[in-house]
């Protein structure tokens, strides 16, 4: 079952990073993501930062950043727990810019899971010469709201 669980979340990435699974914003963010190692838990990446998610100063933009460290994190929480997480809380830190076509790894290792909350920690370096780039602490929890058609707003 948890070969399963760790298929089913990496396939799930695969698509994310095709657009097969999301929002144009994560597909462009993502296209060319490779997988290279994924586990319980676990998520290693290779990614290649293309010119049309470069900045005004030549830089890999902090936003297109901040969607590829949550979508690989939420891969790592699913991988652990088979279930598909909301973020309640996620810090980055920004170390270091990279530059276009520069070869960048990605590696999302889930910390704890107690209950419905899972934690995760991300980091994103050089490849060239393991130099952090951005290092991010992320809090993810379960959601089950239903909505029934008679429920009153409490806004």
């Amino acid at each position: 079952m948890e070969e399963n669980i760790v298929e089913n979340s990496h396939k799930r990435l695969e698509k994310l990073c095709k657009g097969e699974l999301s929002h144009e914003l994560e597909a462009v963010t993502l296209k060319g993501l490779e997988i290279v190692t994924s586990r319980k838990g676990y998520y290693l990446c290779r990614f290649v930062v293309p010119d049309n998610l470069l900045d005004e100063d030549g830089n890999w933009h902090v936003g297109a950043i901040a969607v590829l460290m949550d979508d690989v994190c939420a891969a790592a929480v699913n991988s652990a727990t088979g279930h598909i997480k909301a973020s309640v809380d996620f810090t980055i830190s920004y170390f270091s810019t990279a530059k276009s076509q520069e070869e960048v790894e990605i590696e999302a290792k889930v910390l704890a899971n107690q209950g419905k909350l899972t934690s995760v920690m991300i980091e994103i370096k050089r490849k060239s010469n393991g130099g952090l780039i951005a290092l991010g602490k992320q809090w993810m929890t379960t959601t089950s709201i239903k909505q029934s058609e008679h429920q009153i707003s409490k806004l």
